[in-house]
């Protein structure tokens, strides 16, 4: 019980670390939280600062989940508890203990008033390291809703929706052996349902159809750096 303690909160602590938070203070001397959506993620970086900041955030995000199941969660396993019995048998279980600790971390980061992001990217991370062929099935859908619709929000929640129903697909219907099956379905389920709930205002924002599109972000980003200074365009 205390090996599995020690996890969830170096987890959490790696999961809390405040990338967007970092860099935009670090390298632009703002808080990014005062900018765009107000939202402390990748997204809004790339919105603000632009793509090279938004996939480096994006990527750091994903690599905290990454490693809270890679590396962090293998504590559990090294060295095996005393007696030689684990309280928990199943490694994916520990894995996903793990990962969601990390994602909570960085939607309620200790380190920036527990205002953090919105946990798709961290929730990625976790994910590749856990089911990579699900995870690269959601990318997909990511990509193909984000190039049809241009909204970041509405490709993210896409991808969510698409891990849960890979895996129901893959083991009904093709009959595939997936280790810790039952495990894996309602964690993902789960985490579906949280990364839906973190987007409830993009939802609303969709809805309504006030939700911001890639292209017009690109667009505005492009007329900042050809006219820094606000003069009109020739």
């Amino acid at each position: 019980m205390e090996r599995l303690a020690i996890i969830i909160v170096l987890s959490y602590l790696v999961g809390s670390i405040p990338t967007s938070i970092i860099y935009s203070k670090f390298f632009r001397g703002i808080d990014i939280r005062r900018h765009g959506s107000g939202n402390a993620g990748g997204t809004n970086v790339f919105r603000v600062l632009g793509w090279k900041p938004g996939v480096a955030v994006i990527i750091f995000d994903m690599l905290k989940g990454f490693i809270a199941v890679a590396i962090i969660a293998r504590l559990y396993y090294d060295p095996v508890l005393p007696g030689g019995e684990l309280l928990i048998q199943e490694f994916t279980l520990i894995q996903i203990i793990a990962g969601a600790s990390a994602i909570l971390g960085h939607i309620w980061t200790v380190f920036a008033g527990f205002n953090g992001g919105k946990g798709i990217a961290t929730a990625a991370g976790m994910l590749f390291g856990i089911a990579p062929i699900e995870f690269t099935v959601s990318v997909g859908v990511f990509l193909i809703v984000l190039l049809l619709s241009r909204f970041v929000s509405l490709g993210s929640i896409s991808a969510a929706v698409a891990f849960p129903l890979t895996l129901m697909f893959r083991w009904n219907i093709f009959n595939v052996e997936i280790q810790d099956y039952s495990t894996l379905i309602y964690f993902s389920i789960a985490i579906s349902l949280l990364l839906i709930y973190t987007h409830r205002s993009n939802i609303k924002r969709l809805l309504q159809g006030t939700e911001n599109k890639l292209s017009a972000l690109s667009l505005k980003s492009k007329k900042r750096k050809e006219n820094p200074e606000g003069n009109p365009a020739r």
